[in-house]
């Protein structure tokens, strides 16, 4: 099966890993959790099995037309509108997208299924894992995450913990801060503890940054971030909000429509972080943008002052196996 929009899309700047060209292998929303805090709205499949959605060579062969007609990116990540665990032929697309390229391979995953022995062979595969750890006990864990039936905190940190033994590359563990929730200090230890158990080579706090769509995913100041990155070990490091690096903002053309569509199915953005990631000019991008809500294709959401825009999901996207 194909999917409508390709597979690929950015480089889009990363507060984590740079100029990052997503990868997106699962149909929107399926996913492991139905986290409050998700840029994309609600899970529609609340799952934990595996299935290989789309043809692998034509992953590639996607992956491949943007390396050859766009910038390099400093990362390729597998990542997107679900939890990219969920594709049954991970391992083997890892395998694949590393035989493109020397650009290095990022799986960007909640950690969910590592309890899994077929999973963690698969992520071992990527040059660099980026799970995430955001509960410190079942409760918080069933509010914040709200998992699919069969999934406990426990279950969930002892994968982590399975894999942390087997890979030898390394490991940037996410925590999720949302204020009024997990921000308390007890309830930061709680999670302290645990990513302790994990041994990751480092560790993120991070914050709702873009429009989420549950009123219970409040972010917190970046002081509040910094003042929680000493209660865990190693020393976490909080992740602000990434900043535009102007990589090709020269363009003077309108950006490309699927191009931008792809971006924002994924991940609302600003005027000014689609002229970054897309090389255009922001009076080039409010004019595509323009054009696309008068279609109803773009919608604009103003969150903290800030406007963002977001594509509707799920729109063209066909799942089915392989």
């Amino acid at each position: 099966m194909t999917r409508a929009g390709g597979f690929a899309y950015g480089p889009v700047p990363s507060r984590r890993l740079g100029a990052s060209l997503g990868v997106d292998v699962v149909p929107m929303k399926r996913c492991t959790y139905d986290c409050v805090y998700c840029q994309l709205g609600p899970t529609t499949t609340l799952t934990c099995e595996r299935t290989a959605f789309y043809p692998v060579e034509a992953v590639a062969a996607d992956v491949e037309e943007k390396l050859s007609s766009g910038p390099v990116p400093d990362v390729i990540t597998v990542a997107g509108s679900g939890e990219p665990t969920l594709y049954a032929e991970l391992g083997a697309l890892i395998d694949r997208l590393k035989r493109l390229s020397r650009v290095p391979v990022a799986l960007l995953t909640n950690g969910a299924l590592f309890h899994l022995d077929d999973v963690r062979r698969d992520a071992a595969r990527a040059d660099l894992v980026l799970p995430s750890l955001d509960a410190g006990d079942e409760a918080m864990f069933q509010r914040v995450n709200r998992p699919a039936p069969g999934l406990s905190l426990a279950r969930v940190v002892e994968g982590l913990e399975a894999f942390r033994r087997e890979y030898r590359g390394p490991i940037w563990l996410e925590v999720m801060v949302l204020g009024g929730l997990t921000d308390a200090p007890r309830e930061a230890s709680a999670i302290a503890r645990l990513a302790e158990r994990v041994a990751p080579d480092r560790i993120q706090l991070n914050t709702p940054a873009r429009p989420a769509f549950e009123a219970s995913a409040v972010p917190v100041a970046a002081e509040r971030l910094e003042g929680l990155c000493g209660v865990f070990s190693p020393e976490a490091e909080a992740v602000a909000e990434w900043r535009d690096a102007g990589r090709g903002a020269e363009g003077a053309g309108l950006p490309d429509e699927g191009a931008l569509l792809r971006l924002l199915l994924r991940r609302p953005c600003t005027v000014e972080q689609i002229a970054s990631a897309l090389g255009s000019r922001p009076n080039a991008v409010i004019k595509a943008l323009a054009g696309l809500e008068r279609a109803g294709r773009a919608h604009r959401v103003v969150s903290r002052g800030r406007v963002f825009w977001h594509a509707p999901g799920g729109a063209g996207d066909e799942g089915g196996g392989a």
